[in-house]
């Protein structure tokens, strides 16, 4: 239910004219308390990895920024009807889910005001920032690449054993170290672990690719590209090996099946089998997910742990989805739900029952909560924004949509926090870029991503 916040962003107009995307004065010396927001902002992207406390729920230094800024931003753009209708809903089909034992009053609000707040406070940030998509997305780019460097001097001083360096300076609370991989660590810089950074950064790891194999560049130059692509690499998360893989698939959707379908079909194949033949965690992973989802069987000791995790709450979600079809049972209830139709509720083992509130996918908890009304409006979204290659109008919001996609579908597929690492953000950012390309498309204005070389700040 939490794309429906999104959904509704159809209906809105902008009231703001967007800036020239000529214009590329740095924030902080066009408007510095700009530039202060843009950094509070992507506090709450990248530092997710430590919590103030955590209990009655775990408070992030993102929470922070909602308090201090999202008063002044109501304030400024007041609420529109739009959005108090659907959370109206969403409220209502809450309540509904709490009367019928489906769900429990803190676990509801604890989600639901989780899920206003941060789509409220992204959708005004766009407001505030005057719909400079390209400069937010810029931004991002930016901090995936600090985060990068960060990640590189913890693989270093993993080599070097220099505990301090590889643990960070002990700096985050809600952080570890990953073992595994080829080095005998697995990379997570400053998110919680190696599948954050997988999710996190596969959109600057798509345009990384893009910059490194085309003779210009996207914002970022080769060097730094590289520094994001190999990170991304060491972090040997299952979540980004898929984000390789959709990586792949959509260079080749946005430059032609046909044309470049002799290159990378091997290219995948190479990667999957090197993958396989000698990354431990991806093949026990893969032949878990295959053997649970073809036989339904359950082996202890030879089915991976998180692969049984995921299919347990594909069960869950399912059986759930068959008693809310329409609406789902309401945010935050698939916690409920798991305590009625978990296949390891009567494991002695310990650790089956992980991820009973999140889903372990986002897709799973939208079935489960949401019912087919939020995952086809989540689909509408998806295709209706979606902004595709051009040849006769090239621009850059094609690499942005094609980037932030692949993002969303991996936290789709593998996050089912509503707003970890700043989601929100980034679903709002993918329905305005659809929205800047249909006005400048509109406009007669198409920007060319092959120039962007004079943009690129090294």
């Amino acid at each position: 239910m939490v794309i429906l916040v999104v959904g509704i962003l159809g209906f809105f107009q902008p009231k703001k004219p967007f800036f020239s995307m000529n214009d590329f004065t740095p924030y902080i010396e066009r408007d510095r308390k700009n530039f202060w927001i843009v950094l509070f902002i992507f506090f709450s992207i990248f530092i997710n990895s430590f919590v103030f406390f955590k209990e009655p729920f775990e408070f992030y230094i993102g929470y922070l920024v909602y308090i201090f800024l999202l008063p002044g931003f109501i304030i400024k753009y007041k609420f529109n009807r739009n959005l108090i209708f659907i959370f109206l809903t969403l409220f209502l089909v809450g309540i509904v889910g709490i009367l019928t034992g489906n769900n429990t009053s803190s676990q509801f609000l604890k989600v639901y005001l989780g899920v206003f707040f941060s789509y409220l406070f992204y959708y005004y940030v766009v407001f505030e920032l005057d719909f400079d998509i390209e400069q937010l997305f810029k931004w991002y780019l930016k901090g995936a690449y600090f985060a990068s460097i960060i990640g590189i001097f913890q693989f270093i001083s993993f080599l070097l054993n220099f505990k301090p360096g590889f643990r960070l300076f002990y700096l985050f609370n809600k952080w570890g170290i990953a073992p595994g991989g080829t080095f005998g660590i697995r990379i997570n810089s400053v998110f919680s672990e190696p599948t954050h950074l997988g999710a996190a950064l596969s959109a600057a790891f798509f345009v990384s690719v893009y910059n490194l194999f085309n003779s210009k560049t996207f914002y970022l130059s080769k060097f730094q590209s590289l520094v994001i692509i190999i990170v991304y690499l060491l972090s040997f998360s299952g979540l980004g090996q898929l984000g390789v893989f959709l990586t792949l698939i959509f260079i080749l959707i946005s430059y032609g099946f046909i044309r470049y379908l002799f290159i990378i079909i091997p290219i995948c194949i190479i990667l999957f089998n090197f993958l396989f033949n000698n990354v431990s965690e991806f093949r026990s992973r893969y032949e878990g997910l295959i053997s649970m989802y073809t036989t339904g069987k359950f082996e202890l000791g030879k089915t991976h742990g998180s692969s049984f995790i995921l299919y347990n709450n594909y069960h869950v979600a399912l059986e759930n989805f068959e008693n809310n079809f329409l609406f789902g049972s309401g945010l935050g209830s698939h916690l409920i739900a798991f305590d009625k139709y978990s296949l390891a509720k009567d494991f002695k083992t310990v650790g089956f029952n992980l991820n009973g509130a999140d889903a372990n996918s986002m897709l799973l908890r939208l079935i489960s909560e949401t019912g087919m009304f939020g995952v086809l409006i989540f689909l509408v979204i998806i295709f209706k924004c979606y902004v595709k290659r051009d040849v006769e109008n090239l621009s850059y919001h094609w690499l942005i949509s094609n980037a932030l996609l692949i993002l969303i579908l991996l936290n789709l597929f593998r996050q089912g926090h509503y707003f970890l690492n700043g989601f929100p953000f980034f679903v709002i950012l993918y329905y305005f870029n659809s929205v800047s390309y249909k006005n400048y498309f509109i406009e007669e204005q198409p920007i060319l991503v092959e120039t962007e070389n004079q943009r690129v700040e090294s």
